[in-house]
């Protein structure tokens, strides 16, 4: 019965070619069928037609899993990273496992059970050798005894020269961190000791993790980057335990760069908290912050967040996160920049970088990553058609902006209003400073 209904709606289609949400029924319905490499091609049209389509993208992963396309379907889930559904990740999972990436695959499944707690599937336990009744320890290792050269730490070889822009961001880094490193006399006289924190804020895609690492390039430290589900444990009190090792770890390779991600979620209000073990985590992540029973001198705290509202006004007492650092949207210069490092060693002709920097206001190097992606995807089916390579041109860089809107704009749209009506300290200045609104 499906299969006569589903030709139908491909007659209907040749007559309404850009009717997305019908393709999607198409599809949708063809992998049901267990059509899936037709479904495939109807999710690709659908990208043809809408690029970034969330659900012809997340279609097309699974459409490929179900056709042992394992490394193809990883390609498509990592383009979904920020949205991937509990299915979504389920599947990404097994196809690292396919694809005998296990240290991925791991690191995926404490993401999925970071935010589902409950979740089990019997072939992902199996093929990782736990199971939802074994101690996590025993799949992620306990941090001392993985030692400290593990996955979590690293050496970048970035400094602040290869960061375009960000000045006043590189001035507030460099006298928080930087030159109490560099002048320890000077700044010893002055009562100030080397170590505390920086909390970065800001629209997504925007460099916040790229100037963490060049801070850490600077001075010649580690740099260990931390998400939340790096620390969150399905066992009440191993969370606790995780960020404690993580800080630790950090202590024992001074200096070093300890690089905190979504610092809105490990840091997230208590009083809007429901569940008490989540307040111990914040509670134990201040305590770690103000070094009650360790020294943290030489240990450089960085976090991120794009929702400074969000966190707690406790991390933001001197000796914690008391510097708090707007990171906004390149400005056309370094747009220009970004956009000249994006081209390079890719077929290009007669970009004219300033055209498009100037016609790119308010998009983030995320976004401006997405416009040459788009291109370079246009460029390639031209390329096959023809049979020759087709270069990159002005043009199609134009048209490339024209379909993809800088995401930023969402985030400026809730920012403006904390801003303007919740910003007392003046917390939030830089963004009515960048929007020109006069309070």
């Amino acid at each position: 019965m499906n299969n006569e209904v589903i030709r139908n709606l491909l007659e209907a289609l040749e007559y309404s070619a850009e009717n997305v949400p019908l393709r999607l029924q198409v599809a949708d319905m063809m992998m049901e069928e267990k059509l899936y490499e037709d479904a495939s091609a109807q999710y690709q049209e659908v990208l043809n037609r809408n690029y970034g389509n969330a659900r012809a993208t997340s279609g097309l992963a699974s459409s490929y899993y179900y056709q042992k396309k394992y490394s193809a379907a990883i390609v498509v889930y990592e383009q979904l990273q920020a949205t991937l559904t509990r299915d979504d990740r389920t599947l990404y999972i097994k196809c690292l496992i396919q694809e005998n990436s296990i240290p991925q695959a791991i690191e995926a499944y404490q993401q999925l059970l970071s935010g589902y707690p409950d979740f089990s599937d019997e072939e992902i336990d199996k093929s990782l050798r736990t199971s939802a009744n074994d101690d996590f320890d025993d799949l992620f290792g306990d941090f001392d005894a993985a030692g400290d050269e593990g996955y979590f730490m690293e050496k970048p070889t970035l400094r602040f020269k290869d960061v375009g822009g960000m000045q006043k961001v590189k001035e507030e880094i460099s006298i928080k961190i930087i030159q109490p490193l560099k002048n320890p006399e000077l700044f010893k006289a002055f009562g100030k000791k080397s170590g505390g924190g920086i909390l970065l804020y800001g629209p997504p895609g925007c460099g916040k993790t790229f100037i963490a690492k060049a801070t850490a390039g600077e001075i010649d430290a580690k740099f260990i980057s931390i998400g939340l589900h790096d620390i969150l444990d399905m066992w009440i009190g191993n969370s606790e335990k995780n960020l404690h090792d993580i800080f630790e770890m950090a202590r024992r390779n001074k200096p070093c760069v300890l690089f905190f991600d979504e610092a809105d979620a490990l840091g997230a209000s208590r009083s809007d908290l429901k569940q008490s073990a989540m307040r111990h985590v914040i509670n134990q992540f201040l305590a770690e912050l103000d070094g009650v029973e360790a020294d943290n001198e030489g240990v450089l705290i960085l976090a991120a967040t794009n929702a400074p509202w969000n966190v707690d006004a406790a991390f933001r007492r001197p000796g914690r996160f008391d510097r708090v650092i707007f990171v906004a949207p390149p400005e056309e210069v370094t747009r220009e920049e970004i956009l000249k490092t994006l081209l390079t060693n890719k077929p290009a002709e007669n970009i004219d970088v300033k055209k498009i920097a100037a016609n790119t206001t308010d998009y983030s190097g995320a976004d401006l990553t997405a416009i040459i992606d788009i291109a370079v995807e246009e460029k390639l089916r031209e390329s096959i058609l023809k049979g020759s390579i087709q270069p990159i041109n002005t043009k199609d860089l134009l048209a490339a902006v024209k379909k993809h809107r800088p995401t930023t704009l969402e985030w400026f749209a809730s920012a403006r209003n904390y801003a303007l009506y919740a910003n007392e300290s003046g917390l939030y200045d830089d963004i009515l400073k960048y929007l020109k609104i006069k309070k």
